[in-house]
């Protein structure tokens, strides 16, 4: 995948995580119980905590396959976790909670790739 397609990934997602977050706050905060609207709040924080990542990964791509995994890693990542955390709130789908420990598991493997990416590279996305 190119620079471009991570930047863009990553973008629209931090996006839709700051549109999410204004939905939690002024329109789930009646609807949701205390524990459910946590739940949201952890989700919207970890997609956009990996959507920078995500524009990270674009602008670090000269790593090559590390830095594509990463971003591959945080995207499984956001779509697991977050997306298993809101189908659970929102759909009550008890399963999706078995998936979720799996995105925390491709966000570490996400970080730990970008990161070796950036160690085997010798420089830094700035350079």
């Amino acid at each position: 995948m190119s620079d471009r397609f991570w930047i863009t990934c990553g973008s629209i997602l931090a996006a839709l995580g700051v549109a999410a977050g204004a939905i939690g706050a002024h329109l789930l905060e009646r609807r949701l119980s205390g524990d459910q609207l946590v739940d949201f709040e952890i989700a919207v924080r970890y997609q956009m905590y990996h959507a920078i990542g995500l524009i990270l990964v674009g602008l670090a791509n000269r790593g090559g396959i590390r830095a594509r995994f990463a971003g591959w890693a945080f995207l499984v990542g956001i779509l697991a976790f977050s997306g298993g955390l809101y189908g659970w709130i929102f759909a009550k789908h008890r399963y999706l909670v078995h998936v979720i420990p799996f995105g925390g598991a491709a966000f570490i493997a996400g970080w730990l790739c970008l990161a070796f990416s950036a160690w085997r590279s010798g420089r830094t996305a700035l350079d």
